[in-house]
């Protein structure tokens, strides 16, 4: 299929499919005159890719993910050590953050009391 073709079904697009070539992430496609072909495997690895970014791997974690695929099957092994990775660093940004929310929660309560306390001060 031509690469316009295996964008659509991948869900991404013709410009993304040549930066991913340009950059390794994906295996240059097999030339039918000046055209890209492309295998169903490919529109599964593009597949892959557009679902991992949507997740929150950049593009350099996901080379090294893929190093080792090249025109096999993905590694799954190494997949998954890679999510769980993932997994620990979203739950420590979610811990930091939930404490960044409850400093702004104590701060605006400080806040508050503090504005209440001005304006009984005004009123006297």
């Amino acid at each position: 299929m031509y690469i316009g073709k295996a964008a659509r079904l991948s869900g991404t697009t013709v410009k993304s499919i040549r930066h991913y070539e340009e950059i390794g992430l994906l295996p240059p496609a097999q030339r039918r005159g000046a055209y890209r072909v492309y295998c169903e495997q490919s529109v599964e690895l593009l597949m892959f890719i557009k679902c991992a970014q949507q997740l929150g791997f950049k593009l350099k974690e996901m080379q090294s993910i893929l190093d080792e695929h090249r025109g096999r099957a993905l590694p799954w092994e190494v997949v998954s050590s890679a999510i769980a990775s993932k997994k620990q660093a979203v739950a420590s940004q979610i811990d930091a953050l939930q404490q960044v929310h409850a400093g702004l929660v104590e701060f605006e309560k400080r806040f508050s009391q503090a504005e209440e306390q001005c304006q009984l001060q005004q009123n006297q």
